[in-house]
């Protein structure tokens, strides 16, 4: 077997081609390891793909998911917010659905930069989630809740460790936060050989 560097000539036609389309341009690609004899390629990680799939998740938590969980009765058409509350909800998932196309192109788009895209990708997911967190701490300031009477109520715990009952949004938020945090590390090769 012969290995290409990363500065041999033609790694990016062979990741290139490797990715069908799916184009994993960086600074430093490090080694590209194929078998000559038979045309084939070693196995390898590909962290970028991995990086890809988690921040597509990450993204569709709070891109997608929103919609569901806030477009009816527990926020949107929530008889009990009044009419002004349920103009923002709806403006701040609108704002989310579009931010996450833009995450979505950003993570999926063929051409230079892939690791860079995902690192801004990865700082908007930040950005949703310290907000969020953030809002959660300041209840007491502005008199907020984790959930209303007639929202999505607490469940109970599927391993009691801090609390019996979980709330479904700082559940789903943690949830995200560790994808995010594990898409961060397969885009900077943490777990590469």
């Amino acid at each position: 077997m012969r290995k290409l560097s990363a500065g041999s000539d033609g790694w990016q036609a062979l990741i290139n081609d490797r990715n069908a389309g799916c184009f994993t341009t960086r600074s430093n690609p490090g080694p590209v390891t194929i078998d000559i004899a038979s045309g084939g390629y070693a196995m390898s990680f590909d962290h970028i793909f991995v990086a890809r799939v988690l921040f597509t998740l990450m993204t569709a938590g709070w891109a997608i998911l929103t919609v569901v969980a806030d477009f009816n009765k527990t926020h949107a058409t929530n008889p009990a917010w009044t009419p002004h509350a349920r103009f923002h909800v709806v403006w701040q998932i609108s704002s989310y659905v579009g931010f996450g196309l833009l995450a979505f192109a950003l993570i999926w788009w063929p051409g230079p930069l892939a690791v860079e895209r995902l690192y801004l990708v990865a700082l908007m997911g930040a950005i949703v989630y310290a907000a969020f967190f953030a809002a959660l701490i300041a209840m007491p300031v502005y008199g907020g809740a984790a959930y209303d009477n007639n929202g999505y109520q607490p469940f109970n715990a599927p391993i009691p460790i801090i609390a019996n009952k979980w709330d479904a949004n700082i559940t789903a938020f943690s949830v995200q936060l560790v994808i995010l945090v594990a898409g961060l590390l397969a885009a900077t090769g943490a777990f590469a050989g």
